[in-house]
């Protein structure tokens, strides 16, 4: 499904192109560099003007939206996209709602930049602490939702920064309508529009480009399949901030609130397949495996689940009406569906568990449901991922769920920022000192 994904959207045929794709990238980048200082200076009263002014722009063109999203859509379809991929690019009215409360979010969130922590006497008399900044102009390479748009638009907007977006030819209509809102909602609040630029051309060459213009790109976030963020990480003269895969997993431990594991096991996976943060591996505690894996294999059963199981797993399964089980490979447990397909392992215990998770996860979100607070605990420490949760679905990874307004992507890097990427994530510290006349000895 990557595979085909990346294929269409590096398809030629697809491609709207400039005379000089090189050149427009560097405007685009100089654009950028300038707005980002105007950006840092900005009011937070102004910033959450321009935040609520997109919000209000968001939910007055909902229906004119859709139907520039019903083009890309069509497209899609016509083209053969998998089914999860074809779900990513639909700009309900829900979707759309979503993105204009984050906008509110932020908005609401208090103000960071300029914000000084840790200031402490020194001996000498000076005073040194740090100060939040912006990180300056981040490039944002994303596939499929469109709804980034509006995410990266207003992270950026919020956290003092100025970006320029790159999406994929497959939402193309989509992104340009979104920002176009964007830049009205920043000449609404008297900011500069090249705070956010979309690349209105979807030709190659800009991506590569982009990546590699140190003199104004400060960082580079991809966000999409597998094969693009390697790429870019290989080749980026600028840092990366990334994920790779959301290989997640729901590990069911002993003891644990069966009737309670059954419905957070089933939201992890089919609330909703194509997001990275749903779960694709089930871990089951033996002790409880047959008590609890009959219940969920019938809901599986009954919403399609194709259950790719170890021997015991599957001797537990047998016999269920409907049940589409088939013998796990090595590969199942590495692997990232999108797609109504779940690996399913039973496995001694806690320790097993926390193994299997740290060896095979994409180290991005991993849950565990139990009744032992001590595993609980355990489990929080070792497991070593992004986000490790607790008696819940996986699907809360997220930047809205986690109260930061949006996310400009999940990171399973360990420097800078890690997990959803929200406000802080886009901005970096530096050393502030202060004194009254003292001079080095």
């Amino acid at each position: 499904m990557r595979k085909l994904h990346l294929d269409f959207i590096e398809n030629p045929a697809m491609h709207t192109s400039v005379a000089n794709p090189i050149e427009t990238t560097r405007l685009l980048g100089a654009q950028a560099k300038a707005a980002s200082s105007a950006m840092a200076r900005a009011s937070a009263a102004d910033k959450n003007r321009a935040l609520l002014a997109l919000a209000g722009l968001l939910r007055e063109n909902t229906q004119a939206l859709q139907v520039d999203n019903a083009k890309d859509l069509e497209r899609a379809v016509a083209a053969g996209l998998a089914a999860p991929l074809v779900d990513r690019l639909r700009l309900t009215p829900k979707v759309l709602e979503t993105c204009a409360q984050g906008c509110e979010q932020l908005a609401a969130m208090p103000e960071i930049i300029g914000e000084i922590s840790g200031l402490r006497q020194q001996p000498s008399g000076i005073r040194v602490g740090q100060m939040r900044v912006p990180i300056g102009v981040f490039g944002m390479i994303f596939e499929s939702r469109p709804n980034v748009t509006i995410e990266a638009a207003s992270l950026s907007i919020k956290s003092g920064n100025a970006c320029i977006l790159r999406g994929g030819s497959e939402a193309i209509d989509s992104n340009k309508a979104l920002a176009l809102l964007v830049g009205k909602a920043l000449t609404q609040a008297g900011l500069p529009t090249d705070a956010v630029q979309l690349v209105q051309t979807t030709d190659r060459a800009v991506v590569g480009e982009l990546i590699a213009m140190p003199q104004f790109v400060d960082v580079i976030i991809p966000r999409g399949g597998k094969s693009l963020i390697e790429r870019i990480s290989r080749d980026a003269k600028v840092p990366v901030i990334k994920h790779l895969d959301g290989n997640c997993h729901t590990y069911v431990d002993d003891p644990c609130d069966i009737a309670m594991a059954v419905t957070v096991a089933d939201n992890a996976k089919t609330q909703k397949y194509s997001p990275c943060n749903a779960s694709e591996g089930l871990l089951v505690a033996r002790a409880v495996a047959a008590q609890f894996l009959p219940q969920i294999g019938a809901i599986y059963a009954a919403k399609g689940v194709e259950m790719r199981c170890c021997p015991e797993s599957k001797a537990l399964l047998a016999g269920l009406p409907g049940a589409q089980l088939q013998d796990a490979t090595e590969q199942d447990w590495f692997e990232e569906y999108l797609a109504p397909i779940i690996s399913i392992k039973v496995v001694d215990g806690l320790d097993a568990a926390i193994a299997h998770i740290n060896h095979y996860s994409s180290h991005h979100t991993d849950a565990i449901l139990t009744r032992d607070h001590m595993h609980a605990q355990r489990f929080l420490r070792e497991v070593d991922s992004a986000s490790v949760m607790v008696n819940t679905s996986t699907r809360f990874a997220d930047g809205f769920e986690y109260g930061l307004g949006a996310e400009i992507g999940i990171s399973t890097d360990k420097f800078h920022a890690r997990g959803p990427v929200g406000i802080e994530g886009l901005t970096s510290l530096k050393y502030v000192v202060l004194g009254q006349g003292e001079v080095r000895g």
